[in-house]
């Protein structure tokens, strides 16, 4: 019994070590500049794709007169 407890404790203890090591990795690799930069080129190429069909659907051909607006702030004198 001794010696299956023993292997168990091994087996967690590399267990945790390597979760923990991934762990730190990962991090480190996520905060690398290499890692930012690809994920900005992917992000802007997707946006750049979106920009000419929102642009193009939001603007009007043609627009009216203009609208006359009142102050907001009544006048004193």
């Amino acid at each position: 019994m001794r010696k299956i407890l023993d292997a168990l404790t091994i087996l967690s203890t590399i267990l945790v070590l390597g979760i923990l090591g991934g762990g730190f990795f990962t991090y480190k690799y996520v905060q690398s500049p290499q890692f930012q930069k690809k994920i900005m080129d992917k992000v802007l190429g997707q946006v750049q794709g979106l920009m000419p069909d929102v642009l193009g659907n939001a603007l009007p051909d043609v627009t009216g007169k203009s609208v006359p607006v009142k102050p907001s702030i009544p006048k004193m004198f």
